[in-house]
């Protein structure tokens, strides 16, 4: 087979290149102007603020998901680790009174536990991450339910209530709940993490090819072991957010989330392969499964119709991660 021509060939990955970085973020207004020809009520200032405070939990979980996935790796306990830190949170405020603060961050220690669990023990037992968070998704879910005796634990009011709720008149100068401007901060400071420090060039080093990282002195282990602690962390914070959200602790809640916080991930540019993947893209995926939700909603159509656009556009963008490496390769 003759091959491309040196300038063709360099056009090309300019073009997937330029597909890679703004193509979910196209694909975010192409979704939203779609509903919104057939709904303008979608484009109001109600509408949105709705619909950042309903991706804040899913994008909180999917900016340490993105970091799992970069490494070629995967968690499905996320969405269990979401519901024991919001039962967790919960519990220590109502049953030992301690300070939202104190409780909170007792919420998001529980995570950081779960996800180092899940790293050890795909590191330590070298097992597959599939098959292990699969485990411990089963196993974290029953904590969970065991805590709270299988019934949600009301937190009452406090501050951390305010986290994820409608800005009141006197606020609206805010433009955003201070859980989504929490969100920003930290997917900010995340993707400057995996740009600007040897960590983060690590962590792509073990997902592009981890027997080539090993050799050139990364330590893969150390590496694996952080992100999967890293992803329980923001997962442990994402169910802090679930907590302000219904104002209660729900064993039963953020169930099958984990599914939607992969899916952002693949959405915004992550590949399941590894090595790719980037924060603000995993915030975008997440946006645009919030905005199809909302449109179907808006518009009165039913849930089926929700569920399968929103697998059509995890198809179409697993489909072009695929054509994006066969044409690299």
């Amino acid at each position: 087979m003759m091959a491309l021509p040196k300038k063709r060939a360099i056009s090309f990955e300019k073009r997937w290149s330029w597909l890679n970085k703004f193509g979910p973020l196209l694909a975010l207004f192409l979704v939203f102007f779609f509903f919104a020809a057939f709904n303008s009520k979608i484009a109001s200032f109600n509408a949105l603020e709705i619909m950042v405070l309903q991706t804040v939990i899913v994008g909180v979980a999917a900016i340490g998901m993105t970091l799992v996935i970069i490494s070629a790796g995967i968690d499905l306990s996320a969405g269990s680790i979401i519901a024991l830190s919001s039962v967790v949170t919960a519990l220590l405020m109502k049953d030992f009174a301690l300070d939202p603060l104190v409780a909170a961050l007792g919420g998001i220690a529980a995570g950081l536990i779960c996800g180092l669990l899940n790293g050890l023990l795909i590191t330590r037992l070298r097992l597959v991450p599939f098959i292990v968070t699969l485990g411990t998704l089963l196993v974290v879910r029953g904590v969970a339910k065991g805590l709270a005796r299988s019934i949600p634990i009301n937190a009452g009011q406090t501050w951390l209530s305010g986290l994820l709720a409608l800005l009141p008149p006197d606020r609206k100068w805010m433009l955003i709940p201070p859980g989504a401007w929490l969100m920003v901060l930290l997917a900010i400071i995340v993707a400057g993490f995996l740009r600007y420090t040897k960590l983060g060039r690590h962590i792509f080093a073990v997902g592009s090819n981890e027997d080539t990282a090993r050799l050139c002195g990364v330590a893969v282990e150390r590496v694996k072991v952080f992100v999967y602690a890293a992803a329980g962390t923001f997962a442990g914070l994402s169910g802090l957010m679930l907590m302000s959200y219904q104002e209660q602790g729900d064993p039963t809640g953020a169930v099958g989330l984990e599914l939607e916080i992969i899916a952002a991930v693949v959405i915004g540019g992550g590949s399941l392969s590894g090595g790719e993947g980037s924060i603000l893209g995993s915030l975008v995926g997440a946006m645009i499964m919030t905005v199809i939700r909302t449109g179907c909603q808006l518009n009165g159509w039913p849930t089926w119709v929700t569920q399968a656009v929103t697998g059509i556009v995890i198809i179409v963008a697993l489909a072009v991660d695929q054509l994006r490496h066969s044409k690299i390769d």
